[in-house]
């Protein structure tokens, strides 16, 4: 019996030791033991290399605005462990968390009993997501990010209404493949037997496999560029304007509030997958809903601007993909700035390719390190950027104590990389704003 949420979180962690186990017969085994709680939701099932988390934002601001009661599950979180699992944008309680881990674990060591096949703890997270919206606070939707990949992602028992594939890029390789096409088809096996397929992936990026696993599933397939479109894309000093063409609605001047032109590619597959569903009489949307959502649509660490006087922003570019739509929206928002630049990364990414994109952009290039099993040194960083003005940071605390006080009204401070380095810095800032900016 776990007692405390301290108990409940030290065992979910302690599943972490079981590391990365693709496939699906663990997840199986759980749900049947809980009663297939999976089955109950209708859910909405997105996969991508980047990109699924403001695209389930956007859905989800976009169905609250029409009233519905919208679940979220997301990975990985910025502040609380919690907010993996949430109602409506809202995390799931401490009290909630430790009643899932005490009804999962049981199930989860009968299956290792049976199968001498410990569950990972992504996989105990992934069903307490489903025992949580199919038995103790049923939704009307569920948005259902995968964590890796999509065909042995533990997502991937779910039975969905419609998947959505954002993009396809060059990330986990070492679990997803080698080249473009590997990684799309895994992304593909999300696709279920006559559900529909919305999806941002770009031909010659894995967009041949899409299809293919489409109609191997007769399943209707929407494409970004083909079917739907964005056009009259502008930045301005809140987000973003574009507009919007689809076979099942158009909409003039939509705005956004989330930085760079990728952004209104995500928004765009978030309103095609929406429109498809009321088109199709799933659901109930208003246009003044729809652009309401967009508008109000928020997903922290991309490009979020912390302090606007010094101008700080921190962004969970993590990727190559990652990087290159960050530097995107340096050129189109930030061209006038000298641009310091904080970064970190795992030392499984690419990042000798990452910093050669991020040299174009950035004047000045800081590399630290911080506490994470699989980070990458700083001296590693350092050695695999090319730019003369550059600087190992030991500590990045310190760093961000003192460096934004020097900064100028024509400068500004980018906090980029490994997601899990942005969640710390994130809450560090957040607690020490008055201390670090002066206030």
């Amino acid at each position: 019996m776990l007692n405390t949420y301290e108990e409940a979180l030290n065992w979910i962690h302690s599943r972490l030791r079981f590391g990365i186990k693709p496939g699906l017969d663990r997840m199986i085994g759980m749900m049947e033991k809980l009663g297939n709680p999976h089955t109950r939701i209708p859910v909405i099932h997105v996969a991508g290399t980047n990109g699924k988390g403001s695209t389930v934002s956007y859905m989800r601001s976009i169905l609250n605005e029409a009233g519905y009661k919208v679940g979220t599950f997301t990975s990985p979180y910025l502040e609380t462990f919690n907010e993996r699992i949430s109602m409506n944008g809202y995390p799931i309680s401490d009290d909630d968390l430790v009643r899932l881990a005490n009804a999962i674990k049981p199930a989860a060591e009968r299956v290792e009993a049976e199968t001498n096949e410990a569950p990972t703890e992504f996989e105990i997270i992934t069903a307490m997501a489903f025992l949580y919206f199919g038995e103790f606070n049923r939704p009307d939707y569920v948005l259902l990010e995968t964590g890796l990949g999509g065909r042995l992602d533990s997502t991937n028992i779910a039975e969905p209404i419609l998947s959505i594939i954002t993009n396809t890029g060059y990330d986990h390789m070492n679990i997803l493949g080698d080249t473009i096409e590997e990684i799309a088809s895994e992304k593909a096996g999300i696709i279920k037997w006559k559900t529909p397929v919305v999806t941002g992936v770009e031909k010659s990026k894995g967009l041949e496999q899409i299809r293919k696993k489409a109609a191997d599933e007769n399943a209707e397939v929407y494409v970004l560029g083909d079917d739907f479109q964005t056009s009259e894309v502008q930045s301005h000093t809140e987000g973003e304007t574009f507009s919007f063409t689809s076979p099942f609605g158009n909409w003039e001047d939509l705005q956004i509030t989330m930085f760079g032109v990728h952004q209104t590619m995500n928004a765009s597959v978030a309103l095609a997958a929406l429109s498809l569903l009321r088109e199709k009489g799933l659901i109930q949307l208003s246009d003044e809903q729809i652009r309401k959502g967009l508008y109000t649509a928020k997903w922290s660490g991309r490009y979020e601007v912390i302090s606007r006087y010094p101008l700080i922003v921190i962004d969970g570019a993590h990727n190559l993909e990652g990087v290159e739509s960050l530097t995107k929206t340096l050129k189109g928002h930030e061209s006038d700035k000298t641009i310091h630049m904080l970064f970190t990364a795992l030392e499984d990414k690419e990042y000798d390719r990452m910093l050669y994109e991020l040299e174009k952009t950035a004047d000045y290039l800081y590399l630290t390190e911080f506490e994470f099993p699989r980070a990458a040194s700083s001296t590693s960083l350092y050695n695999a950027c090319r730019t003369k003005n550059k600087k190992i940071i030991a500590d990045w605390k310190s760093f961000l104590n003192e460096f934004p006080k020097k900064l100028k009204s024509d400068e500004m401070l980018i906090i980029c990389g490994s997601l899990y380095f942005i969640s710390q810095v994130r809450q560090y800032l957040l607690a020490a704003e008055k201390k670090i900016l002066g206030e």
